[in-house]
C-alpha cells in the first residue's frame, strides 16, 4: 500500500449520512473524525446529515444505505457504505493510499 499524501492546501468536503444515534452511525463518525486527524490533518470538514431528521437530502447524493460516507472535495465525488472500521478499506476508497 502507498501513502498518496494530500496536497498541503488541498480541503477535504466530507458528508456522512446517520440514521439517528445508531451504534453503526456513532462508530462510523468516530472513525471518520480518528482517520481525518491522522491523515488530513487540518484540511477537512465533516458534515453529518441525520436521514431521520431530514429524509428528502438522501436523493442529493443518491443515499441508498446507511452510514454512507460521501468525499464531496477533492473531486471525483467518492462514497463509502458502512461504520468505516476497516481503515485500510476507507483509505483506498478515499484515495489517500494506493494499493499495489
Amino acid at each position: 500500500m502507498k501513502r498518496a499524501a494530500p496536497k498541503a492546501a488541498e480541503q477535504w468536503n466530507l458528508r456522512l449520512y446517520v440514521a439517528g444515534q445508531t451504534p453503526k452511525c456513532i462508530a462510523a463518525f468516530a472513525n471518520l473524525k480518528k482517520l481525518c486527524q491522522e491523515h488530513l490533518g487540518g484540511h477537512y470538514s465533516i458534515e453529518v446529515i441525520d436521514l431521520l431528521d431530514k429524509p428528502q437530502l438522501a436523493s442529493g447524493d443518491q443515499i441508498l444505505a446507511i452510514p454512507t460516507l460521501v468525499r464531496q472535495l477533492p473531486p471525483p465525488l467518492k462514497k463509502i457504505i458502512g461504520d468505516l472500521s476497516n481503515t485500510e478499506r476507507v483509505l483506498v476508497g478515499l484515495d489517500l493510499v494506493r494499493k499495489g
